[in-house]
């Protein structure tokens, strides 16, 4: 059974609408219009609406463009995420990617990892991000008591989730600038274990020496790799997709062919609701755990 998901304690991001292929969206008090592929219908809200966006990112190729903001508005600002497990703040900028730093709907995994981590019997619990990106999925484990590792090819990125370390009063996460998929593999001959990975895998990219990535042809075998990293007492682990046209059942059937035995799946997709009531699918995942006896 396929489950939605939508983060429930977000007051500094609001997505106000989405239509034409563009969502509207509050971080803190800044107003922008953004591309979405995702959101095939005409807007709610009118016109004037739209226009009122302080920035709107105006797109030069599928994956870049320019954002039309005033001068006189900043081009960092932070916002903070608080729910009753969590309080963790963000450093956002505009990026030439369209990205601001933050995937809002990811605030559900957030909750997900941190209660997970909290059921860990281990005094000790472990924890991976792969793919980590600007790490409010690390900044979510760590504090919850797991010792982090943080794992992306981007140096700027590693850069940046470390200012959202900082933001956060948090100490002591594992920064790794590196290939996920060579990282894995190194953890394996390490003989290395985790009780908790989350892995956000994209469409397509590229590792910091020009590996090439893509989805569908290498996420089998990276899967079946991340799951010899998995604690065979006590687990959980978290895999997103954004890319279009990809299955919550394809995730899950990933994840059901790898994982040790007693492990149990579920799968779902996570999305915003609007100010409107429409909600706007933006990913979906599988996710499983084990408990230890």
């Amino acid at each position: 059974m396929i489950s939605l998901h939508h983060p429930g304690y977000w007051s500094d991001y609001e997505l106000l609408d989405s239509g034409d292929f563009k969502k509207l969206e509050r971080f803190g008090s800044i107003v922008l219009v953004r591309p979405e592929p995702q959101a095939l219908w005409k807007p709610t809200l009118p016109e004037k609406d739209w226009k009122a966006a302080q920035v709107v990112f105006v797109g030069r190729s599928p994956s870049s463009g320019d954002w039309r903001k005033p001068a006189n508005l900043p081009d960092r600002w932070n916002i903070r995420y608080q729910s009753p497990a969590l309080d963790l703040k963000f450093r956002l900028a505009f990026t030439s990617f369209k990205h601001v730093g933050i995937f809002p709907e990811q605030a559900v995994n957030w909750e997900y990892i941190a209660d997970r981590i909290k059921q860990i019997k281990s005094p000790n619990p472990r924890f991976l991000n792969l793919f980590a990106y600007t790490g409010g999925a690390s900044l979510a484990a760590r504090q919850a008591g797991a010792a982090v590792t943080h794992v992306d090819s981007v140096k700027q990125v590693v850069t940046w989730a470390n200012e959202n370390r900082q933001l956060s009063g948090l100490e002591d996460i594992r920064w790794m600038v590196d290939d996920a998929v060579k990282f894995v593999k190194k953890e394996i001959r390490r003989g290395n274990t985790y009780h908790g990975i989350i892995l956000d895998p994209p469409a397509y990219g590229h590792g910091p020496d020009g590996e090439k990535w893509k989805l569908e042809d290498m996420v089998d075998d990276l899967v079946a790799d991340v799951a010899q990293l998995l604690d065979p007492t006590e687990h959980f682990i978290v895999m997103n997709t954004y890319s279009l046209g990809f299955s919550a059942v394809v995730a899950g059937n990933l994840l059901r062919r790898h994982l040790p035995e007693g492990s149990v799946v579920e799968t779902g997709e996570l999305m915003l609701m609007a100010k409107t009531g429409v909600p706007l699918p933006l990913g979906v995942f599988a996710r499983a755990a084990k408990t230890a006896k």
